[in-house]
């Protein structure tokens, strides 16, 4: 069972599965886009995200996932580790990208 929890004005809590159906809340249907913000440039596909990736330090991992594309910095700990499908690269993993890269990139609404 997942969902967010609902406080009614009446006092009544309820357990709402789909909180932006129920809603009308158009803000978690907006697409996100990642932005190098040095160039102002979208990143629009791996290749994009790979070049400016390198630059930045981060080598291509390759990992026992298949399904993953996978970049590790020498000077850290840290792993970016990306859907193969970029049809399926959403803003969690754009969130992840710009923790790891701060001032780097930013996410925006389309």
């Amino acid at each position: 069972m997942s969902g967010v929890w609902v406080f009614k004005n009446n006092g009544v809590i309820q357990l709402v599965e789909n909180p932006a159906a129920e809603q009308g809340d158009r803000r978690q249907s907006k697409k996100k886009m990642l932005v190098h913000l040095p160039t102002g440039q979208i990143v629009s596909s791996y290749a994009c995200l790979e070049q400016i990736l390198r630059d930045l330090g981060w080598d291509r991992y390759y990992g026992g996932d298949p399904d993953l594309y996978q970049f590790h910095k020498q000077s850290s700990i840290d792993l970016i580790s990306l859907p193969r499908d970029f049809s399926k690269f959403n803003s969690i993993y754009m969130y992840d990208i710009v923790v790891k890269n701060p001032n780097v990139f930013h996410v925006r609404d389309m």
